[in-house]
């Protein structure tokens, strides 16, 4: 419950800071990432401090479990600053979609070892609420990281874009067709 709280108040906080105070100089993109930010700089410092309840979320066949909680904490305060990064924050957006997707089994385990984390303590039952808040922050994330986010993208997500395209989206989405150009015609 307190990520979600997290993520609301610190959206509804930045948002009316915008409205209010900066007359609507940042985007409605970026106020979502900056909620996103400081849900996962939280989480991630969470990763430092109750490390021993975060192991035990984890399979039992892991190994380096120790080390692995001190990386997942590493990756997501990196990912807050790429989410408020203009140039990576496109990127950031698709690889934190993965890792979310990743790290719900690790929510299903802590939940069936009642975990006393996060309310995982309450057992099978927390799983209809985390799983929809998982998917709640993927959402969050593809519609303020990707979807409204107006940055510019960079050559990694060309080269993700291109990569989708030729193989596993090659039915679904149809090739680009070829642009023709004259003899004469410069390429820069």
């Amino acid at each position: 419950m307190a990520p979600l709280i997290i993520l609301i108040v610190c959206f509804g906080i930045t948002f009316l800071i915008n409205k209010y105070l900066l007359n609507d100089r940042i985007s409605l993109s970026f106020i979502g990432r900056i909620s996103m930010a400081i849900l996962l700089i939280i989480a991630g410092i969470a990763h430092f401090v109750k490390t021993d309840l975060m192991i035990e979320m984890m399979p039992e066949i892991v190994p380096f479990k120790k080390e692995i909680v001190y990386l997942t904490g590493i990756l997501e305060i990196m990912a807050s600053i790429g989410l408020l990064t203009q140039k990576f924050s496109r990127m950031t957006s698709i690889m934190l979609i993965v890792f979310f997707l990743a790290i719900l089994p690790a929510n299903v385990i802590g939940s069936i070892k009642e975990v006393e984390l996060g309310g995982m303590e309450k057992g099978i039952n927390y799983l209809f609420f985390r799983i929809p808040l998982q998917l709640l922050f993927i959402i969050w994330t593809y519609y303020f990281g990707i979807r409204i986010n107006t940055a510019i993208p960079n050559k990694m997500q060309s080269l993700l874009k291109q990569v989708l395209q030729t193989t596993l989206f090659q039915m679904v989405i149809p090739k680009p067709k070829p642009c023709l150009r004259s003899k004469n015609t410069r390429v820069i």
